[in-house]
Parts: structure tokens; sequence; C-alpha cells
């Protein structure tokens, strides 16, 4: 190789070497959040589009694989997005949310660098502040098995995603305003099959409104992949005359059972395999309907698809298919959940399988109960608390506040259990071990249904039920295949308990994923620390950091936009053609 060449291949790989925290292969994409008018319920509305699309297109990366997100905020107010579900593992600095990240100001662009190591499954992503996520914002994460790892269920024919959630005609500033004047939302106006309105099934459906169909080949079997992104309400799928196998959680495989409809809260997200095994005589529904509340009174709040066939005979007619889940009873409510176990044998993102972390043999080393009661008035403003305390964020993260000596911006007293005090405002966060194994306890002392999530983990849900959680109640826990996942739901004067192993070093949040709950306070962080920190366990935050609150003097103006895609989004790749020109010219 001539001297010149070797220059430039050195340099290169230098470059390249540079640029790449891992060896694996990285995806990149770029998000332009706008404003874009639509009328998914027939009236025309403001919504959260990205890069034009609503809802957003899908990120689609493998597990291990590095993803770089760069984020350009179109919008008229700050933006983050969130990842529910992905872990960030040692990365809590690309979680996108107030207790981590600064929030990207408008038209301003921030890149999210972060990888999705040992994980699989279905996730969404979606706005973080400002109630946005009620005007869209939102979209699909699939991370996909590497080709080492078979997944446990024959290659499906084809994949269909649904991005379902209920719907209000007004926007998220509206919304917001109706619950900053301690007024409730109140009924939604309809349901969302992938942006789309309800197919005129009755006269109750108003004309004009646009649905969605999806084609299908007779005989062939599709995964098909559920997420509820709505706001507040629990919605039961169901595909007429077509069963729903499940087979993944967010993230984990379950043992295989099916089921004709599914009960999918607000937060969560569903694989299913569906066989196309019907003669065709006709099209047929897809319903996602409210749950949980009196379905005669909110019967506009439906969402309705349709199934096409190739050979179908004709369109469909008819009243909707109805679910036959039984929830007549409260315990009976709780059997689908409960049906909900882990695949043990199957392996997920990595070859051991599943079932090989026996976490019914760890002791547990603290227990946390939290409780949510109904929004209370607190210094003449409604919130939401957890154990009497509405959260409120810090005006500087967390972790900057630590690397940057900030003093007061938090406190490490979020208490273990509830107490009969007043409620109050405060930036109260759990002081958590390192490498501890902790009992959580969502104790729903609220009017209705809700979802819990905590980022950074996925947790094992190992019981649920109606009362008040006591110590005695361990000895119903299912501590063999409890499924692992992220979300769970919280039924209205019962308790759902989970565990995590605390292993993922940062600051994570917990919080209820019913927007308007939410949005009142009801959240709080863990802050994980390793005190024998060495850089292992612990990224550095990123150079693209962006400060405020006591630190806004460190925050350097922007002054580029798309060139910042090109530099941060694509150097890697960039360069790695740029090696190539140098092995074919030298």
């Amino acid at each position: 190789m001539a001297p010149t060449c070797s220059i430039m291949f050195l340099l290169c790989f230098a470059l390249l070497s540079a640029v790449s925290f891992a060896a694996d292969p990285f995806v990149s994409y770029d998000f332009r959040v706008s404003y874009i008018t639509a009328s998914p319920l027939g009236v025309p509305q403001q919504v959260i589009a990205v890069n034009g699309q609503f809802p957003g297109p899908l990120l689609n990366a493998t597990t291990n694989y590095n993803v770089v997100v760069n984020v350009f905020n179109h919008l008229d107010e700050p933006l983050l997005l969130t990842w529910p579900g992905v872990q960030m593992r040692r990365n809590s600095w690309q979680d996108g949310v107030l207790g981590t990240n600064c929030p990207i100001p408008p038209r301003w662009n921030f890149t999210y660098q972060f990888q999705v190591k040992d994980q699989i499954g279905s996730f969404f992503y979606s706005p973080s502040l400002n109630f946005q996520r009620a005007s869209g914002g939102f979209g699909p994460i699939v991370i996909n098995n590497r080709n080492v790892i078979p997944i446990p269920f024959p290659q499906p024919d084809g994949e269909l995603i649904f991005i379902i959630g209920d719907w209000y005609t007004q926007d998220h500033k509206a919304l917001r305003r109706t619950l900053d004047s301690g007024k409730e939302l109140g009924m939604p106006d309809g349901v969302l099959i992938n942006g789309k309105g309800p197919y005129k099934y009755n006269s109750s459906v108003p004309d004009g409104i646009d649905y969605l169909t999806f084609h299908v080949e007779p005989g062939k079997t599709y995964r098909i992949r559920v997420h509820n992104v709505g706001i507040s309400t629990s919605l039961n799928f169901r595909i007429q005359n077509h069963n729903l196998l499940l087979v993944e959680t967010e993230g984990h495989y379950t043992s295989q059972a099916n089921f004709t409809d599914f009960d999918v809260h607000v937060g969560q997200s569903y694989s299913f395999l569906v066989t196309m095994d019907q003669n065709a005589t006709s099209d047929y529904y897809i319903v996602a309907s409210a749950r949980f509340v009196n379905e005669t009174v909110w019967q506009r709040v439906t969402g309705v698809a349709i199934l096409h066939y190739s050979n179908s005979q004709g369109p469909v007619s008819g009243p909707l298919p109805v679910p036959k889940t039984d929830v007549s009873s409260p315990w009976s409510a709780m059997n689908q959940p409960k049906a909900i176990r882990q695949n043990t044998s199957a392996s997920g993102a990595r070859p051991n399988p599943q079932g090989s972390f026996h976490y019914g043999q760890i002791n547990i080393t603290n227990t946390y109960i939290l409780r949510s009661l109904p929004p209370t008035t607190i210094n003449g403003a409604l919130r939401a608390t957890l154990n009497g305390i509405s959260f409120v964020n810090p005006s500087t993260p967390v972790r900057l506040a630590d690397r940057n000596q900030v003093k007061g911006a938090y406190k490490l007293d979020f208490p273990e259990k509830p107490f009969n005090r007043p409620p109050r405002l405060d930036r109260s966060m759990i002081n958590a071990t390192y490498k501890s194994f902790i009992q959580v306890v969502f104790q729903n002392n609220d009017t209705k249904i809700q979802s819990f999530h905590v980022d950074g983990y996925s947790f094992f849900v190992v019981g649920m039920d109606f009362g008040i959680w006591s110590e005695d109640k361990k000895g119903s826990y299912n501590n063999w295949d409890a499924i692992s996942r992220s979300t769970i739901e919280v039924y209205p004067g019962g308790w759902t308990a989970v565990l995590i192993s605390l292993d993922n070093v940062g600051v994570w949040n917990i919080r209820v994923e019913n927007l308007d709950r939410w949005y009142l306070g009801e959240e709080t962080y863990m802050r994980i620390t390793n005190p024998e920190e060495d850089g292992k366990t612990e990224m550095d935050p990123p150079e693209n950091v962006l400060y405020c609150g006591a630190l806004k003097n460190l925050q350097k103006e922007q002054h580029h936009s798309a060139a910042t895609s090109i530099l941060n989004g694509h150097l890697k790749l960039m360069l790695m053609v740029l090696l190539a020109s140098v092995f074919t010219f030298c």
C-alpha cells in the first residue's frame, strides 16, 4: 500500500473508532416533529406529526444495535421524546424525561444515541412533556432478534402494527387548560387506530371519516403488534372471528395462549399471531373499544378498522363483535392478566432461556408501597399523588445536578410507604441501592384503572389482587414464571406487586402512564448510583448534553439545523464510505 494510502487508511480508521462507542451496527433516523392539520374524527384539528406522519414512522432495530435519532423540534414549545421499555443500559442521559434531560427548545435539535442492549420486542416512542402525547408525536419501535437466536414460533408471513388510543377533538393545549382549571377531562371523543377514525359500522358514526383497511392473504399468519398510546382509557382489542395467539409483551416472550379479545391498558404493548383462516365471505371488523367503563354510555369511544382478505367477497356489515372476556365481576377481570406467563424455555435477546434468572429465590432487600389516590387540591390546584406527594420536576436534571455539584435540586426522602398526612408538592425521590432486589407494590386507591411504568427496567409481575396489600400476600406470588415487562395495570381498589433487580445505574422515572394523572404529578424517580463507579456501570453525559435550570449558563446557542443531522447522525456512515473508497483507490 502506498504511503499516502496508508495515511488515509489510518486516519479513517482512527476517526471511525472515535465515533463508535460499541462494535455493534448503527441505525440512524431524523425525526422532524411538527404540527399538521388532520381530521381523524371528522373535525379538523392540530396534531403532532413526525416527518409529516401521524402516527410517526417505525423505529426498527436489532438486539445490541446503536440507535441514533436526531430530533428537530418544530413545535412552538419545548419537547422531549421518551422510549418506554427501552432500558437505556448505563445511559439514563438518553431517557427523555425531565428528571434526566433538559427539554429541546423550539427550533432546536438534539441527537439521542443509545444502544438497545440485550433487548428484543415491541415498544413505542412518544413525547413526555406538556401533555403533548394527547396530540400525537408517537410511533412504534421494533427490536428484532439477532439471526443467531431463533424466535419461539414459526416465522410469520408478515407483520401488522396497530397504534390504538383514546382521542379528543381538542388539542393537548386545550386539554391541559382543562386540567389546570381543576376539572377532569371527561369522556373521550373516540378511539383512533393508526391515526384514523372508525369505519361507519352504524348510523352513530358521522359520514366522511377516513378509516383504515388492513390487506391480508388467506391462510397466512401475521404477527400483530398492538400499542395503547392513548390518554387514559383501557381498550379491548379484537378481530372478528379470529383468535389472538399471545406471544410477546414489552420485550419478553410469553407462554402462548389463545384469546378471542384482549385488554390493552394505557402504555402497554403486545404481540399476537393471527392466522387468516376464515372463509372471507366478507371483510371483518377490527375493534378497539373502551373497557372498564359504562360501555353503553361510552359507545362512541370505539375504534373500528377493516380486515380485508384478498379473496373477500364483499364489505362487512352488521353489529360489532362484543368482547367475550368476562369483566362482570372484579375478580374475573384479573383472569386475563394473571394468565400472562413467561415462556421460560425460550431465548429472548440472549441465548440463555428467559427462565434462567430465578427471581423467586432472591431475598427482597426493600419494599416500596406506592399508593395512588383520586386527585386532590394542593395549594389551590388539582394534583395527583403517590404516597401523598405530588411530584414537581427539578429545573436541573438530577444527574446533571450531581455532576455539577448543584445543591438542593431534589430530595432523596421519598417515603417507602404511605403516611396519613396532608398531601404536598415536593421533589422527593427514592434513594435506591445499586444491586439490591426490591419489591414495589402499586396500591391503586383511585377510582379508575391505572397503568404504572418503570423506566430503565423490566420487572417481574408476581401478584395482583383487590383490597389492601399486606405481607401475607407474598404467599400467593408467582415465583416461577411471572412475566417480565415494564408497564402493568392496577385495578381500582386493588394492588399489583412487582420485583426489580436494580442493576442499571442512573435516574429512572416511575410513573402512572394515564396521561392526566401523570401531568398532575403522579410520578417519582429512583436514583441509583454505584459508590465504586469506575466508568463501567454509568456512561458520562453525552457531548451534546443540553443544560438548563441552575446550569443554563453552560448552554451554547444553536446556530445550525440540518447540518447537525449529518454530523451527529451519519458521521460513522460517511467515514465507512470514505474508508471503502480508500480501499478501492489503493
